[in-house]
């Protein structure tokens, strides 16, 4: 019996080694718990160009990667697209935005 739980411990343990090791991120993949960290920052720079006046929400895609905010669609102006990166810079959890929106 005693040698029967050292076994079940050993593949307890080998089972949650190798689920953690399968929710760490790379450097081209996110980990669970950054993608969720990074869905929710979208949404903060989403909610935050949607209450700016000047931008419209539809004509700019935001994605992030590791708290990274890369910006891209359609603005009207230089303007805009200066507006929508500080606007995004400002948002909390933000480590820095790439800029590929295009001027209509």
């Amino acid at each position: 019996m005693k040698n029967l739980n050292k076994y079940l411990s050993a593949v307890f343990l080998a089972a949650s080694l190798i689920s953690a090791a399968g929710c760490s991120s790379t450097p081209q993949k996110e980990g669970t718990g950054q993608y969720i960290d990074d869905t929710v920052i979208t949404a903060k720079v989403k909610a935050a160009i949607l209450d700016d006046p000047m931008l419209k929400v539809a004509e700019i895609k935001v994605e992030t990667f590791k708290g990274v905010v890369q910006l891209s669609g359609f603005v009207s102006s230089q303007e805009a697209a200066n507006r929508a990166v500080g606007v995004a810079s400002g948002t909390e959890g933000v480590k820095s935005v790439k800029n590929d929106m295009r001027l209509k």
